[in-house]
């Protein structure tokens, strides 16, 4: 496989992440639990299913406890974050201050040995900080809810959460993307325990809703992970870096389409610092380094 086509490969990821906040609102009452364990029971098996040709590819699943801890950390506590979040607050909200992770991988990634955070590094931090200001000052003020803080709470966090979990998964670059299949199995079982624990099950009401969460399950909670872990470890990725800042501006114009939000003036600003900020912070990934 060529560099051009993990890098194309590793685009989708981010066209199905940018789904995740309208399929998800699509799903209905399902609890954040219970849909975290369906969607990943589906999404564990994108990669098993070319197995059949490749049977010894089940050996990835062996791999050293730190492996699982970051693939299960990253993949369930940033799920249910998400998904809580997404239940708790106004879905576009919500949604945008989570995508401040593309931000955050670029400062994180700075602070790894041998990296440095640069005066671009801290200009696109604060303005993706401006951003998600904004969401709260700027969209209408009187109708901000104190009761959906617990939502953006857990967006924000879900954020610092998949940012870690990106930096981390640096270290296990030859671990085999088919591991992925295993952690999204155990985020399904973890996701299920904690549902019967947790909460009451709601099955969806609609064919719709059930499409919703098949979708989720093949795409933003499946297939997109492994295509991502593809694109990270064989593709360019200072083009699929500077690419995640897309992120939020699709996802809340499909939001926008799907009619989960209105398309307002405040929205727009938000997204759209969010985005120039991350930018600016991954100037490194999209014009190269000087040479010192």
């Amino acid at each position: 496989m060529t560099s051009s086509s993990a890098t194309l490969i590793g685009l989708t990821a981010i066209v199905m992440w940018s789904l995740l906040a309208a399929l998800t609102v699509a799903t209905g009452r399902v609890p954040p639990f219970q849909l975290l364990a369906m969607t990943f029971a589906i999404g564990a098996c994108a990669g098993p299913v070319t197995w059949l040709r490749r049977p010894t590819a089940i050996h990835a699943l062996r791999q050293p406890l730190a492996v699982w801890l970051v693939g299960i950390g990253g993949l369930f506590g940033y799920h249910a974050l998400y998904f809580l979040a997404l239940r708790l607050a106004p879905p576009a909200e919500a949604g945008l201050l989570n995508y401040l992770w593309p931000l955050l991988i670029v400062v994180l990634s700075s602070l790894l040995p041998g990296e440095r955070l640069a005066p671009h590094h801290i200009v696109g931090a604060a303005l993706g900080f401006a951003g998600t200001v904004m969401l709260f000052a700027g969209n209408g003020g009187s109708q901000f809810n104190p009761a959906h803080i617990p939502g953006f709470l857990a967006a924000f966090i879900a954020a610092f959460v998949w940012a870690g979990y990106s930096v981390m998964s640096r270290r296990f670059a030859a671990v085999p993307t088919d591991a992925v299949a295993g952690f999204c199995l155990a985020t399904a079982l973890l996701a299920a325990v904690c549902h019967f624990i947790l909460e009451v099950t709601i099955w969806p009401e609609t064919i719709a809703q059930w499409l919703a969460i098949v979708a989720l399950g093949i795409g933003p909670v499946g297939i997109a992970f492994f295509a991502w872990d593809i694109g990270m470890k064989r593709g360019d990725i200072r083009v699929l870096g500077a690419a995640s800042y897309a992120t939020p501006l699709l996802s809340t114009a499909f939001l926008i389409l799907a009619g989960f939000a209105k398309p307002t003036p405040t929205l727009a600003a938000a997204a759209a610092l969010i985005a120039v900020g991350g930018l600016i912070a991954a100037k490194d990934m999209v014009f190269g380094r000087r040479a010192s």
